[in-house]
């Protein structure tokens, strides 16, 4: 029984697939299936059986994921130990979705850095909400930037508000609601939408929004990035939606104009979430102090541009300073 095997059996049963799972770790299915296999072999008991909705936990499961839970956090503990006996900077391992990662999270970070010294090594990636409970209490991450997390019984996660932002929607200069007046939220409903990840994601602003409408999926493309969707916006394609103070730079160039649609802009919150205090590393509890200071909103209001999100994957860090 190893600390993998016991990584991959606790993702699949928080995650509730195998794909989900192998995403989260940054490793292929048929590693995470293998690891399954071994350890059902070894303990002889199949652990998680395909259901309708997914994969469902046995009676067996049910029991081990708290105790693989715990032997998983404990080998994180361990491994933070030891860094520290040698000397090794503290690791802040931070997720965020695709839209702040794209911009918001390497500005924070690298202010949050420049202040902390060398004490601390900060790594970056990618999580869906989705993934990001997991992530987070299965020690995979120490903080998480994107919506609010709605903790699960025994979670132990606080979500500290992190940066207030709007949510506009654009379209080209030449586009044909370019030039008119104040526009019904209906109006879009016709239009094609270029979105970012996140908009896929159930329960994000921008998938409420489309599922209102009725937007149907055909009229609906998803692209890498904000800003490849802007770019596309530009070209004449269809309508983006966009963070306010993240497209200000294209708004003033005059590529891309705001739509001026009704119940916009979106007032909206975008948090910073981990583990209870008790739990959560020093370094985590540092970056949570760091968000409430002017110097933090100042660097989310100046992002950083041109830093290609990658998808999280724990034993492969994006490192944004050392």
């Amino acid at each position: 029984m190893t600390i993998t095997q016991l990584e991959a059996f606790v993702l699949v049963a928080r995650l509730g697939s195998v794909t989900a799972a192998a995403r989260a770790l940054g490793v292929s299915e048929p590693a995470v299936s293998g690891a399954l296999a071994a350890l059902r072999q070894q303990l002889g008991d199949p652990l998680v059986q395909r259901g309708p909705g997914g994969m469902v936990l046995t009676a067996g499961g049910r029991r081990l994921v708290s105790v693989a839970s715990q032997m998983v956090a404990l080998a994180a503990e361990a491994e933070a130990a030891i860094r520290q006996a040698r000397g090794a900077p503290e690791r802040l391992r931070v997720v965020a979705t695709s839209a702040l990662a794209e911009s918001v999270a390497p500005a924070l970070l690298a202010a949050f850095s420049t202040r902390s010294g060398a004490g601390i090594e900060v790594s970056l990636g990618v999580a869906t909400s989705a993934e990001m409970a997991a992530v987070l209490q299965e020690r995979l991450a120490d903080v998480a930037l994107g919506p609010a997390l709605a903790p699960g019984p025994g979670a132990g996660l606080e979500s500290l508000p992190l940066l207030r932002y709007r949510l506009v929607f654009v379209a080209a200069p030449s586009h044909c609601l370019a030039r008119a007046g104040r526009l019904p939220l209906a109006a879009l409903s016709g239009q094609s939408f270029l979105v970012d990840p996140d908009a896929t994601e159930a329960g994000s602003p921008v998938r409420r929004i489309l599922a209102r409408l009725g937007v149907p999926e055909g009229q609906v493309r998803v692209f890498p990035s904000q800003a490849a969707a802007w770019v596309a916006a530009e070209e004449g394609e269809g309508v983006a939606p966009a963070v306010a103070h993240l497209v200000a730079g294209e708004l003033e160039r005059g590529s891309l104009v705001a739509l001026h649609v009704e119940e916009t802009p979106l007032e909206l919150l975008w948090h910073a979430t981990m583990l209870a205090p008790t739990r959560r590393s020093p370094a985590a509890s540092a970056l949570g102090r760091f968000i409430g200071t002017p110097i933090a909103t100042q660097a989310m209001h100046s992002p950083v541009r041109g830093v290609p999100p990658s998808r999280f994957r724990p034993p492969v860090y994006v490192t944004i300073w050392s």
